[in-house]
């Protein structure tokens, strides 16, 4: 489970260092297999072990290649997907296709999502963040906001 948020820096060749707490798991989880992707909604990264990949690509594959929605879907997740093996110091690199998606300067921002990782441009994190905060205090102000019912159920 990754979870947290953690202040990375990219190295010159593009590469990044893994935090310390998640490299042995990934070693014994996924042999230091990552894979690389675009999030199709947000301007960042999404970086998965491989087992964790290999059920989205099974998913995937159960989508229709006849409908222009599901097939976009498909050519923008697998047609930037890039396999990522993590060296002996915890870096991996990161393509210069993907970097520029994201928009990634020197400082990123590794966020943890359970079962795969968030990979931000620093200052675009902080902005996302500022803007989620607000969206949340101004549905919590307006009292009419619609909860889903898995949000009705998640109790913090």
């Amino acid at each position: 489970m990754f979870r947290g948020s953690f202040a990375l820096s990219l190295d010159d060749k593009g590469r990044l260092t893994l935090p310390t707490r998640y490299r042995d798991l990934l070693l014994s989880d996924a042999s230091g297999q990552l894979i690389c992707t675009i999030d199709h909604k947000d301007p960042c990264l999404l970086l998965y072990p491989l087992s964790e990949w290999e059920e989205i690509e099974e998913k995937l594959k159960r989508l229709s290649s006849f409908n222009p929605q599901e097939q976009r879907l498909k050519r923008l997740l697998l047609g930037h997907a890039t396999d990522c093996e993590m060296d002996k110091n915890g870096r991996i690199l990161l393509p210069a296709t993907l970097r520029s998606h994201a928009h990634l300067s020197k400082g990123l921002r590794l966020v943890g999502q359970l079962n795969k990782f968030e990979i931000w441009d620093e200052e675009t994190w902080h902005q996302r963040v500022a803007e989620d905060m607000a969206a949340e205090q101004e549905l919590a102000q307006a009292g009419d906001a619609e909860l889903s019912e898995r949000l009705m159920d998640l109790s913090l």
